[in-house]
């Protein structure tokens, strides 16, 4: 079953997208994917990942482009590891159920939030599985995507219904998630402008193939900073990844919108510094008043942009926007016929706005 494409300026003039600007990295060749997939533009992106140490294609970047060629049955060329530049022409969106391999701990959620935008408006239920790293750092674990970041997308019409199958770290990945998508035929407009004070609404430590004395440990930490409610700090021993492992999350509830703060564990470095490193990251988030974190800010941007494709506006206040972000703003606008302001409103809280372009 396939799916109506979006209006776009550049509906089937190619783009030429340069991988270098802005933030430089994955996200850029994840979300030109994602919006070649959904608007029918065919893109070819060149200097793929040129700001990084080891530039070009990795094997999680190849896993994302090709689940949105997939997604779309288009004709893809140069998704080869460590290629420099890669072009899709898409086809129509499909919707059935898919299942991508990273081939490495890559991360299972980055991948996901690829091809989610399309299926969420694709013609047709999916599902997508993925296998891969499910806890990664420097992407979303999939805690945040099914709790913080899924819910606020659902506002906007589609529904979804995610799993954890089993749990993947990096190095040895293995992990594997399932989301099943109904789509929305229109998405509504999206605003997140207050919260109210943010609670802890728990904290977990996982722990792969390590002593469960770890995760107690850092539990230990973020009680005694932090007012976790009692019976919500929770050590758990994580007994069906491949590989060891070690994360710590602190959740917060705000009513209208959660959050959750992760800390990685890795080698050599004391489970004690993991928690301090989390919880300082988490008060921060506790003491500002803007209720869209910075890593959902960026990961809203794109859904918000679809919906203003279709003639809806949405506000969201946030934090001082991070390179990601401004980056996915100019990205978004090469793409589709829609405007984004951002005011700083208050000291250190920005109004987002995002909707169709006027004439």
């Amino acid at each position: 079953m396939t799916a109506p494409r979006l209006l776009s300026s550049t509906l089937y003039t190619m783009l030429e997208i340069d991988g270098s600007e802005g933030e430089g990295g994955g996200q850029m060749v994840r979300s030109s994917m994602a919006l070649s997939a959904l608007t029918g533009t065919p893109v070819r992106l060149f200097n793929v990942r040129a700001g990084r140490v080891k530039p070009g294609l990795k094997r999680q970047h190849l896993a994302s482009v090709r689940a949105a060629r997939e997604v779309c049955g288009g004709g893809l060329s140069g998704d080869e590891l460590n290629s420099s530049e890669v072009t899709l022409h898409p086809g129509p969106i499909q919707a059935r159920d898919f299942t991508f391999k990273v081939g490495t701990a890559g991360s299972t959620t980055l991948v996901a939030q690829t091809v989610l935008p399309a299926l969420m408006l694709a013609g047709g239920p999916s599902s997508i599985t993925i296998e891969g790293g499910t806890h990664n750092m420097g992407a979303p674990p999939y805690d945040y995507l099914a709790d913080v970041y899924l819910p606020q997308v659902a506002r906007m019409g589609p529904t979804f219904r995610a799993s954890i199958e089993r749990h993947g770290f990096y190095p040895n990945g293995g992990g594997r998630i399932r989301i099943e998508i109904e789509p929305a035929t229109e998405l509504r407009p999206f605003r997140l402008v207050r919260r109210s004070e943010p609670t802890i609404r728990g904290a977990r430590a996982l722990v792969s193939q390590l002593p469960i004395s770890v995760a107690e440990r850092e539990l230990k930490v973020i009680r005694r900073f932090g007012d976790v409610p009692e019976g919500r700090a929770v050590a758990i021993e994580v007994t069906d990844s491949p590989g060891p492992g070690n994360v710590v999350m602190i959740t917060f509830d705000s009513g209208n919108v959660a959050e959750i703060i992760t800390g990685f564990g890795s080698k050599g470095v004391p489970a004690e510094k993991v928690a301090k490193r989390a919880w300082k990251e988490a008060e921060s988030y506790a003491t500002s008043t803007v209720p869209v974190g910075e890593h959902l800010a960026d990961q809203l941007l794109l859904p918000l942009g679809l919906a203003a494709a279709q003639g809806q506006t949405s506000t969201f206040v946030t934090g001082a926007l991070s390179l990601h972000s401004t980056t996915h703003v100019t990205l978004l606008q090469r793409f589709l016929d829609i405007d984004i302001t951002v005011e700083e409103t208050e000291p250190n809280a920005f109004t987002v706005q995002v909707g169709p372009k006027l004439a």
